[in-house]
């Protein structure tokens, strides 16, 4: 009788662990999930670019001057939130902004550059070399004679949602594919462990059993 009662304890400790393991489990992916609908769009429109300017007046005025230009690839993103692996043509674009601070331009200056024209001056520049030993002159022209005014950063509010929208789908669709995986790993973990448990606890109730006969 007390060997019985035993079992039912052992089995009643071992479903009340598992238990409490799924369910800390399932509450952690559901804040983890909840926390990052709420935080993505914000980590996105917070994205800052990175620079190799080392003065910090120099520094701002890239800063400044990317915050007003349009990113190539997504316009609905200014440059400066428009990394390499989003466009390369406006990683690209922001090192040849950064030539032309070093070599003395201000803000306002290659603004108004960038939508008119920096002029044949700038056909020795290394990204503009690049651009046309690549084969890609529509940059080339676009750098010397002016991207016009659709290169100013004036956001479109519906196309900044689309884009936060996709890309947001997106990621959700990782998460969702990601947390499916785990919760059939975690399942198959559960089921082996409770079997392993059982046969455990069957062993012990038969040597208790063994050693109750053997003692009477």
């Amino acid at each position: 009788m007390k060997i019985s009662d035993q079992k039912k304890i052992q089995l009643a400790n071992d479903t009340s662990y598992f238990s409490n393991v799924w369910f800390h489990s399932k509450t952690k992916s559901k804040l983890l999930f909840l926390g990052f609908c709420l935080l993505f769009p914000s980590f996105l429109l917070a994205q800052k670019t990175t620079t190799n300017l080392k003065e910090e007046a120099q520094i701002q005025t890239f800063l400044k001057v990317t915050e007003q230009i349009r990113c190539i690839c997504l316009p609905s993103l200014p440059i400066q939130s428009c990394s390499f692996n989003m466009c390369a043509a406006s990683s690209y674009l922001k090192t040849f902004i950064e030539n032309r601070i070093k070599d003395g331009m201000k803000e306002e200056e290659i603004v108004s550059k960038m939508e008119n024209g920096f002029g044949t001056s700038v056909l020795q520049d290394p990204i503009v070399v690049m651009f046309q030993e690549s084969g890609n002159q529509g940059m080339v022209d676009s750098i010397v004679y002016g991207f016009g005014p659709k290169i100013l950063a004036q956001p479109d509010g519906t196309w900044i949602n689309f884009t936060l929208f996709a890309i947001g789908v997106l990621g959700l669709f990782g998460i969702y594919k990601y947390g499916t995986k785990k919760k059939k790993d975690q399942t198959e973990t559960k089921a082996k462990l409770t079997s392993s448990d059982l046969k455990s606890t069957t062993e012990q109730i038969k040597n208790k059993i063994r050693k109750f006969e053997e003692e009477t």
